[in-house]
């Protein structure tokens, strides 16, 4: 029972920058991963790919041939796969067991309105295949109420489209600090809560939003979000190990790795942590970590993850810790290398 990552979200919102981390951070604990790469036009990835779309057909290819645009190219790129689902179930099988991580293109029509990215997942679920849909949006949307509102609309979409378990994150949010001050705190934006209050906000950001035409649409765009009562955010600074470490708890527990992963007795110590739900994050350290007090808390970790680089080159441990994303969050983690083949350490769950 294979698990895997749909990866989603618009151009720029962090999607191959997100597998590369993710891949890297699933080896150092110790969980084998695989990235599979679903765009056509990319030709260069910072990422090993397992398996690549392009080997099949590219999107030069497409817009030499049949004359189209790069959107309407990736949208026939996807019929193609379609309809030769032979060339990728045969090249997952060869993945064996590995998690597997799907990196897509931007273009949003493929999870709003198109089939057939939906289609090749589901004929994939057949096949045992455990799916979370991972939506990555830019962070900056929430500097502007019109651009997240616009996000969540799309978001709300892909969540419909796509019918898979669903995990909606706010992206570079190590950057939001540097913006301009939100008027409310992460909560309001990551909870999706009372969106009234965005309506006096957005007439503010532009005088054509003043007139009763476009106050009308606001409005029933943000009751139509609301009555639905399913968009809410996780946010993620790529670069930082604990962000890292819950955003996977959280798409563990949406997709049933938890339950059913590989993992059981033989645990090292880094697949234990996993499932430590004593360090998942709550929005208040959050608000707190990226915004009210970065920089101190920049400082604090740098100084830290100094004093345990000086620590680690000074103990022959006999291992040494790979080229990952930095150690910049207070984890009593960071500083350990990661395990290699059995640790010798057994956990066996008690049955309840």
């Amino acid at each position: 029972m294979p698990f895997a990552q749909l990866v989603l979200g618009s151009p720029g919102a962090g999607k191959s920058t997100y597998c590369d981390g993710m891949h890297q951070f699933m080896n150092a604990i110790g969980r084998e991963c695989s990235v599979v790469n679903l765009d056509p036009a990319n030709d260069k990835t910072n990422y090993p790919c397992a398996l690549d779309i392009r080997e099949l057909i590219t999107l030069e290819e497409i817009m030499n041939d049949d004359q189209l645009g790069p959107n309407g190219g990736v949208l026939y790129a996807f019929e193609e796969l379609e309809n030769n689902m032979e060339w990728l179930e045969k090249g997952l099988k060869e993945l064996g067991d590995s998690y597997i991580l799907f990196d897509c293109p931007g273009q949003v029509e493929l999870y709003t309105h198109h089939n057939s990215l939906r289609n090749i997942f589901f004929k994939l679920q057949k096949l045992d295949y455990r799916f979370v849909a991972v939506h990555l949006s830019d962070s900056f949307c929430l500097t502007q109420p019109s651009l997240y509102l616009s996000n969540l609309i799309l978001t709300l979409r892909a969540m419909l489209q796509m019918d898979l378990p669903h995990i909606n994150v706010l992206t570079k949010i190590d950057k939001v600090a540097s913006y301009d001050p939100l008027p409310f705190n992460l909560d309001f934006y990551t909870e999706v809560q009372d969106l009234s209050y965005l309506l006096s906000d957005m007439e503010e950001e532009s005088s054509i939003m003043r007139s009763e035409k476009f106050r009308r649409l606001n409005e029933a765009i943000a009751n139509l979000v609301e009555s639905f009562a399913l968009v809410r955010f996780e946010v993620l600074a790529v670069e930082n190990k604990k962000s890292m470490m819950h955003i996977l708890r959280v798409i563990d527990r949406a997709g049933g790795y938890v339950f059913g992963g590989a993992e059981g007795a033989n645990d090292t110590i880094w697949q234990v942590a996993m499932r430590n739900e004593g360090s998942m994050l709550e929005v208040g350290d959050i608000q707190e970590r990226w915004i009210d007090a970065k920089d101190a808390y920049d400082a604090a970790e740098q100084k830290e993850d100094e004093e345990q680089q000086k620590m680690m080159q000074g103990g022959d441990t006999g291992a040494t810790t790979p080229d990952l994303i930095p150690d910049d969050d207070d984890d009593e983690f960071d500083g350990m290398p990661p395990p290699t083949g059995d640790s010798g350490i057994k956990v066996v769950r008690k049955k309840t």
